[in-house]
């Protein structure tokens, strides 16, 4: 059965998303230096789909988002691997929690990002970043919270260039973006933006099988790069 396109406002799916994303990255398409980073759970689909068409390395990043205490969906900042936190400049210091309380959430999500880390990975290594172009995918930017501390952390293992890779985001998330990262490729920027879901048609949840499902399939490479290669 074909499959059938989204709208020019909405992605059918994640899938579809990906396909359209990987087009813009050709230019990384069959090097041995690039790795494709997937943002889970949402990301990672895409991620597969851009890593696939570029037959690059594919490997996961975890980063989770920082909840304001009784209204989780609303991101106040995010942490990602190597000890990074960031926290939404966008919102007035008045409104932000105390740094205890900050500090407590952080630690709880601390424990999940360890754990999804472990789960997903089956015990693969990481992928190696230092010297490579990595290329953080997301299914889209809302705050751009959890990129920025993805784009942050990952700096610190010090890729060649770092590209940050959307279908769909806010004007304010891309535009902040592109000043943290050196390169920024979103493909849709709608105005009003409201949420990430609202420009897909499907916009169901990634369950932790499929991003392991995913990440061990292969998409052209291996994401650990041979040791003294």
């Amino acid at each position: 059965m074909a499959h059938t396109w989204g709208s020019p406002e909405r992605f059918a799916d994640r899938r579809e998303a990906g396909q359209l994303l990987a087009r813009r990255l050709a230019a990384y398409a069959n090097r041995d230096d690039v790795v494709v980073l997937g943002l889970p759970r949402g990301g990672v689909p895409v991620a597969f789909e851009v890593a696939s068409a570029l037959h690059a390395a594919l490997d996961v990043f975890v980063v989770r988002k920082l909840g304001f205490p009784g209204h989780a969906e609303f991101a106040m900042g995010a942490i990602a691997s190597g000890g990074v936190r960031v926290l939404n400049e966008e919102i007035d210091a008045a409104y932000m929690p105390s740094k205890e309380v900050i500090d407590r959430i952080a630690q709880a999500e601390g424990l999940e990002l360890e754990r999804r880390e472990h789960a997903y990975r089956n015990g693969r290594p990481p992928a190696r970043i230092e010297g490579r172009v990595a290329i953080l995918v997301d299914d889209g930017l809302a705050t751009g919270s959890t990129m920025r501390a993805a784009v942050l952390a990952v700096r610190r293992l010090k890729p060649s260039r770092i590209v940050v890779a959307v279908p769909v985001g806010s004007v304010e998330a891309r535009d902040a973006l592109a000043a943290v990262a050196d390169e920024m490729v979103c493909l849709r920027t709608p105005d009003p933006f409201s949420a990430v879901g609202l420009w897909y048609v499907d916009f169901g949840q990634t369950t932790d099988e499929e991003v392991c499902e995913l990440l061990a399939t292969p998409t052209g490479v291996r994401a650990q790069a041979p040791q003294g290669g």
